[in-house]
């Protein structure tokens, strides 16, 4: 049987990661998290897995070869909050556990899928897989070029330049704004798809960010990923170990914040059997509010961002992404069932 761990297993791309996995038949899983927060074992309450490892333990067991023959890591977790500011905190977290457990995949024997962010384009205008464009703001988004950069370090010119050639497969994937089931333990950094979700049932309205960095309110674009195409391109990789390289994992479109805002209240309207409104109908009945921008993002937001998917595709990798439409309708009927 294959053995795969999963770290962040019970965060929100680990956890549907592990529903993927079991939905083609794998269960000899070990779910590796932290769960003080102990309300996020309710990612994993309806899922399959072997064993349960608390990260503090796992680290140094698995380079110790506790677990047996591991066939793959999907590495998850990670410290995730981009207003962190405790440096020492995120490197230690964020790169060197990862460095450690490259080495134990290596000594192992075991392939690495890993998460990068978009967070290590940061400034930049353009998004693609090169260190001419990598400015990150903030020390998560540092946290996770570093790692990128020691990998290319590690792997040599076949890693960098996505071709084969790598011993073991190691990927890296530069997640760009990631929605849907599973995230509601994440506060502050669930994605806008989710806090409007519970704006709109709780004020009848949603709230958006105001004018910034030359955008009109709303207008600020971002490239958002459904959480079910994240995990369709992970599982692909899986399926080619032949393949290593660090890849954007984006739907290859930037849209505007007001398509998110729009397509929540209109699917929450149409659960209610009401008609669909435009973006101005919407604002000129109140259902969605403009904000000041907050001081304590200027400078290190993203107004714009949009996964470069040449890399990707030139993996054979052909998986068509849902666009914010239809990948928010979907999730806003799954948030109203749970509701």
């Amino acid at each position: 049987m294959t053995r795969i761990v999963v770290t962040g297993a019970a965060g929100f791309i680990g956890s549907n990661l592990i529903k993927g996995l079991n939905d083609r038949g794998l269960t000899d899983i070990i779910a590796v998290d932290d769960l003080t927060q102990g309300d996020k074992f309710r990612n994993l309450a309806d899922l399959q897995i072997a064993d349960y490892v608390d990260a503090e333990v796992f680290y140094n067991a698995f380079e110790a070869d506790a677990f047996g023959k591991v066939e793959a890591v999907f590495h998850e977790g990670a410290c995730s909050d981009t207003m962190e500011s405790n440096g020492k905190y995120m490197m230690q977290n964020n790169y060197a556990t990862s460095v450690q457990l490259y080495r134990s995949c290596q000594k192992r024997g075991a392939r690495l899928l890993y998460a990068s962010s978009a967070a290590t384009y940061g400034g930049s205008d353009t998004f693609r897989e090169a260190p001419a464009f990598e400015q990150p703001l903030n020390v998560y988004g540092y946290s996770k070029l570093l790692f990128d950069q020691r990998m290319r370090i590690e792997c040599g010119p076949a890693f960098e330049n996505a071709l084969s050639g790598v011993t073991r497969q190691v990927v890296g994937f530069r997640y760009f704004n990631v929605y849907g089931p599973r995230e509601q333990h994440k506060g502050r950094m669930a994605s806008v798809a989710f806090h409007q979700f519970n704006q709109f049932k709780s004020q009848g309205k949603v709230k958006l960010f105001g004018e910034y960095g030359g955008y009109a309110p709303g207008s600020q674009m971002r490239d958002f990923v459904f959480i079910d195409d994240v995990v369709a391109v992970n599982l692909w990789f899986f399926d080619h170990p032949e393949i290593s390289g660090i890849f954007n994992l984006g739907s290859g479109r930037a849209q505007p914040f007001n398509d998110i805002a729009s397509s929540v209240v209109n699917a929450m309207r149409q659960t209610d059997g009401q008609a669909a409104l435009s973006l101005d109908h919407l604002c000129e009945q109140g259902f969605l509010e403009y904000v000041a921008f907050p001081d304590a993002l200027r400078g290190k937001y993203q107004c714009y961002t949009q996964a470069d998917l040449s890399a990707l595709r030139a993996t054979g990798c052909n998986h068509q992404f849902a666009d914010v439409q239809t990948g928010v309708a979907s999730y806003i009927r799954w948030l109203a069932q749970r509701a």
